[in-house]
């Protein structure tokens, strides 16, 4: 997963800027023109200015990111604190700014092949998907691959930003091996304190320096303690800095804290596994988690939820910050409820049916909890189109075209087919803004799932 990505909320006002340096090339950790010598100046992205002040960054005798990687096996990406290749999915959650948050990583089926001074690396591709009230916020497909030294190195990203359910931008992209890039160490394979690297190494498109402040750490974990953690200190490209830790199993594990802004795992998939059928007071709390997400919440609906979250909480471990987020999204439903306010009751439905999904992740496979978020996107898709809310379907289907991107691999032939024809009209429709075709492909695609599930 992209251990370093900084969400930028609509509606913040965000004091970034960009940083510019001398040379910044070579294949590997930018090498060339990126020691203590050099100083990395900033522009003001809303003006455009250079600034005079240059960002206080190691010195190139700390860095360990400066030798030329071997990559003989590049998508066996095992390093305990970066372990792509062995985590299928972690979710994430918290707060940025008092909004809900939360994000889906994915490690997708398909690698990418780049190239890079004339070498070809081939790398898995982890999808990360952030969530801003429950809708969708930011979208990257990150590139990994690990060393034969066991450090592991990030090729790029395609970055899409999105604001009322449509893309804005694109800003963060980039890719090693263009305009200079370099490949970027994200893990070292044994940090010890007081190693420097860079995750990122673009000057004036993408930056972030890095220093290991401890290792060896025991955090609590979704389900019990987690030995062998690592905290670091990132400088960013605008000149903020912030710590985060990482921890074996996982990879990125927490920023920020309970108090103020928050991204931390929930849990994972298969690291928090406990395969076996779900819990019955789960599946009771699944079904109402769906009834409260029909578009109408009555107050019979609000209170079997309630009940059914109780019952479950009381019968069954459930990660901190779940719990919390489950709490916090019912108590939104039950006064948005009250108060009548249409749009905050569809927003906090949603996210209910979203944490119980998350909660499905303990006991069954990636593959049954992702068919089970992509009927729940079909189901939003109707609710919204009948709601006449042009951006909230267009999110809707971005949200379908995720989820299915890591369902259509392992789905037969002729199903994916129906499906993925389904997908391409209703992404024609939300680009129309034909919301009553939209809303028409939604059980369509509800029974195309059920076909595939049965």
């Amino acid at each position: 997963m992209n251990s370093h990505r900084r969400i930028l909320w609509p509606g913040a006002v965000v004091g970034a800027v960009v940083l510019m340096a001398g040379a910044c090339s070579g294949s590997a950790g930018g090498s060339e023109g990126t020691g203590a010598a050099d100083c990395v100046r900033v522009i003001d992205e809303a003006t455009g200015e250079t600034g005079k002040e240059c960002l206080p960054l190691a010195p190139e005798s700390d860095r360990v990111d400066l030798g030329e990687p071997t990559f003989s096996h590049p998508t066996d990406v095992t390093n305990p604190l970066h372990p792509t290749s062995e985590v299928d999915q972690v979710v994430m959650g918290g707060q940025v700014d008092g909004a809900p948050f939360r994000t889906e990583v994915s490690t997708l089926p398909d690698t990418r092949t780049i190239t890079l001074d004339g070498r070809k690396i081939q790398t898995l591709t982890s999808q990360y998907v952030a969530f801003a009230g429950g809708r969708i916020h930011e979208v990257a497909l990150d590139w990994y691959a690990q060393a034969d030294d066991g450090s592991v190195w990030y090729l790029g990203e395609d970055v899409f930003n999105y604001e009322d359910g449509v893309v804005a931008d694109t800003e963060g992209t980039w890719q090693a091996g263009r305009d200079k890039a370099p490949a970027a160490m994200i893990m070292p394979a044994q940090p010890e304190r007081g190693d420097v690297y860079r995750p990122e190494n673009l000057p004036g498109v993408v930056f972030e320096e890095v220093t290991v402040k401890e290792t060896d750490r025991t955090v609590d974990g979704p389900y019990g303690k987690v030995d062998g953690a690592i905290t670091v200190h990132e400088l960013h490209m605008d000149g903020s800095t912030e710590d985060k830790t990482f921890a074996p199993g996982y990879g990125e594990f927490s920023t920020g804290n309970d108090g103020g802004d928050l991204e931390a795992v929930s849990l994972a998939s298969p690291t928090d596994a406990q395969p076996g059928p779900l819990p019955p007071r789960l599946t009771a709390l699944d079904r109402t988690a769906r009834a409260v997400q029909d578009g109408e919440v009555t107050d019979a609906d609000l209170g079997a939820a309630q009940a059914a979250w109780t019952a479950y909480r009381d019968s069954d471990p459930v990660p901190k910050l779940l719990e919390r987020q489950m709490t916090r999204d019912l108590d939104a439903l039950d006064k948005a409820v009250v108060a009548k306010n249409d749009e905050e009751t569809l927003a906090a439905a949603l996210r209910v049916a979203q944490n119980t999904s998350d909660l499905r992740l303990r006991y069954e496979p990636v593959r049954t909890v992702d068919l089970a978020r992509f009927g729940l996107w079909a189901r939003q898709l109707g609710i919204d189109a009948d709601a006449r809310d042009e951006g909230a379907v267009a999110g809707d289907v971005t949200s379908l075209e995720l989820v299915w991107d890591r369902l259509k691999d392992d789905t037969s032939g002729a199903a994916a087919a129906a499906i993925t024809a389904d997908l391409r009209e209703a992404r024609d429709a939300a680009d129309r803004k034909d919301l009553a075709k939209a809303g028409d492909l939604a059980p369509v695609l509800a029974a195309q799932l059920a076909r595939t599930t049965g």
